[in-house]
């Protein structure tokens, strides 16, 4: 069953992807480096839904070794996106020098300590898990402490954005995800925090879309 919820979410990043490629012409650099990490995530799911058609060994271990690294150099762009976010909501302290290159370099920093802790000497086990087959951590802990910083960057540019401008989506869409990861939800699937990946995605191209309105909506 897994294997088919992992491929409508692929599908759904991908749709997603195509949507925010429509407003990459019309958006800043900083703004369209969310798509990066929706295209990682169509991989990720796609991987996953494929495991049990390439079957266990080499092959799979070495594409699910991929979703890891893509993860460590990609998630962390969306501190970036979370500043301009907030730049663009007109927050004045957001256009200074210090908050932009404090994003810029906490970005590959958070990226160097992913790689560092999690990527470099990965040990992957195989996982057959509601029949989607995959390789994952053999020691898989809690949230690594890159992905809590990006949560609380996002929560906090979710935060602004819901004072400035009365949009609470992306807020709302940072909640659901850290809540989703964090607290375990007995549901017969492991595709459920996948699936939350999805909403917080969705919260951050609609975003984009919304900071494009030529009259933004203040509180």
């Amino acid at each position: 069953m897994d294997s088919a919820l992992f491929l409508l979410l692929a599908l759904a990043h991908l749709a997603l992807l195509v949507w925010g490629a429509t407003l990459a012409s019309q958006s800043g650099r900083a703004a369209n480096l969310a798509l990066p990490v929706v295209a990682a995530l169509v991989y990720d799911n796609a991987v996953i839904a494929a495991g049990s058609l390439v079957g266990e060994g080499a092959m799979l271990e070495g594409l699910n070794a991929g979703r890891f690294w893509l993860h460590a150099l990609l998630t962390p762009l969306l501190v970036v996106w979370a500043w301009d976010a907030v730049r663009r909501s007109d927050a004045a302290w957001a256009a200074r020098p210090w908050a932009r290159w404090s994003a810029v370099g906490l970005a590959p920093a958070l990226a160097a300590l992913e790689l560092a802790t999690v990527v470099v000497g990965l040990d992957l086990h195989v996982r057959d898990e509601h029949g989607a087959l995959s390789y994952t951590a053999a020691h898989a802990g809690g949230p690594p402490p890159m992905v809590l910083v990006v949560a609380a960057a996002l929560l906090a540019a979710g935060a602004v954005l819901w004072r400035r401008d009365a949009w609470p989506w992306l807020f709302a869409g940072a909640l659901l995800m850290s809540l989703g990861s964090g607290v375990p939800i007995p549901l017969p699937t492991g595709a459920v925090t996948n699936a939350f990946e999805v909403l917080l995605l969705a919260a951050i191209i609609a975003t984009t879309a919304h900071q494009k309105a030529p009259e933004p909506i203040r509180a």
